[in-house]
């Protein structure tokens, strides 16, 4: 078999692997697997990781080669044999940081790897809640197309009764097309719904790479632990992505104070002339000078400790800016459940007596059908509005569990 041939059936084995029902935890789980943008994170960790092993080694040496002295006019120009004075040398030259810029800059690499893992764990929430969301909206979704397939299926009685009084005379004749502008109106519910569906299954795909998502099982748990919730606000990743970011910040401040102390650097080299002259060693220590740090080392240092400032002021905004967001969203929860504690105790059993005490009206003759099929729509709606504020009750629970509480809701 050929090679593109193999590896095609690889993929379709594995994509039908992956295909089939998913319960709650099942499209998670799958999302923490499959989800690109979750291995792009993991690499970025990898990376600083990395950097972070050669953050405080000193620079590699340095192979010099020189040749001295070599006259390029007068009598011996361009000689190398009647010159006296041309030498050639190879030495080697190391550069030594000072000890508090290699603290610094390992700290510094430290906490960019503290960046990537709070990046990596950002990502993660989000994943998750996306994923989340996403079976929420299909398993509801389904729930609705189902109900409004009832409904549908319930008209064919309508349409009997409508066909008996056609034929005794008892109903005008426009009454016929009724039950069909009922099944029209569906049919646009019905429409709005499938996109919806689809909507939540690209998403499903794209975070489990699942080829044909569908839902099993239940909803989790809707629960909602307020006082938890505002107990474990402080270490939201997102917060933590912040406090990485100020520990950087602190670090450059470091890393720009430790410019004030010199480095230095030390080199050998081994000269060769004339025999008659005999060879030479050359030692070297060069070690810089700082002397204007009112100008250089101390304007960069005064940056870095600004840019320090404002990091510890943004992870004091984005604090607040979460402890807002949890009370606008369990404000938002609370006013959620309670349209749908008012539409399962209310609106829906009252649509439903008033469409069968209507459809009992019609069927001997003291009800016209266009009331009878309003009743029918309205209890279908009702229906279709309960499972709506469920699905909204559902997605509060979800979204505040898992965004500000632990990984699973």
């Amino acid at each position: 078999m050929p090679y593109h041939r193999y590896a095609w059936s690889l993929l379709l084995v594995a994509q039908a692997a992956q295909a089939g029902p998913l319960t709650f935890d099942a499209a998670l789980d799958r999302a923490a697997s499959n989800a690109p943008s979750l291995r792009a994170r993991e690499a970025s960790v990898s990376a600083a990781r990395s950097v972070a092993i050669a953050s405080d080694r000193l620079p590699d040496p340095t192979l010099d080669v020189t040749l001295r002295d070599f006259p390029v006019t007068g009598p011996d120009a361009f000689s190398l044999n009647r010159d006296n004075f041309t030498a050639t040398q190879i030495g080697v030259t190391q550069q030594f940081i000072n000890p508090s810029k290699r603290h610094a800059r390992l700290g510094r690499a430290e906490a960019a790897i503290g960046m990537a893992e709070a990046d990596a764990m950002v990502e993660a929430r989000t994943v998750r809640l996306a994923t989340a969301l996403a079976w929420i909206d299909l398993y509801y979704a389904q729930k609705r197309l189902d109900r409004l397939s009832l409904l549908e299926s319930s008209l064919g009685d309508l349409q009997a009764t409508v066909t008996a009084r056609l034929a005794s005379g008892s109903a005008r004749p426009s009454q016929a097309f009724e039950p069909d502008q009922l099944r029209a109106q569906i049919a646009d519910r019905r429409a709005g719904v499938r996109a919806e569906i689809a909507r939540a299954r690209a998403q499903l795909v794209r975070y489990t790479g699942d080829p044909d998502p569908q839902t099993a099982g239940d909803p989790p748990d809707l629960a909602i632990d307020e006082t938890g919730l505002r107990a474990r606000l402080d270490s939201l990743p997102a917060l933590r992505a912040l406090d990485a970011r100020a520990t950087a910040a602190d670090a450059d401040v470091r890393l720009a104070a430790a410019d004030r102390r010199p480095d230095w650097r030390v080199g050998a080299a081994y000269a060769r002339r004339e025999p008659a002259f005999g060879d030479l060693v050359t030692l070297t220590v060069s070690i810089d000078l700082p002397l204007f740090g009112g100008k250089r080392q101390q304007p960069r240092i005064a940056a870095a400790g600004d840019l320090a400032t404002g990091a510890r002021l943004d992870r004091e905004a984005g604090m607040r800016e979460w402890a807002a967001q949890l009370d606008g969203d369990l404000a938002e929860h609370a006013m959620h459940h309670a349209r749908l504690t008012n539409a399962r105790d209310n609106l829906v059993p009252l649509a439903k007596r008033r469409g069968e005490l209507d459809l009992v009206s019609y069927r001997a003759g003291r009800l016209d059908l266009g009331t009878a099929l309003l009743s029918t729509l309205t209890l279908a709606e009702a229906e279709v509005d309960l499972l709506d504020r469920e699905a909204e009750v559902a997605r509060d629970a979800v979204r505040i569990n898992m965004t500000y509480g632990e990984d699973r809701p």
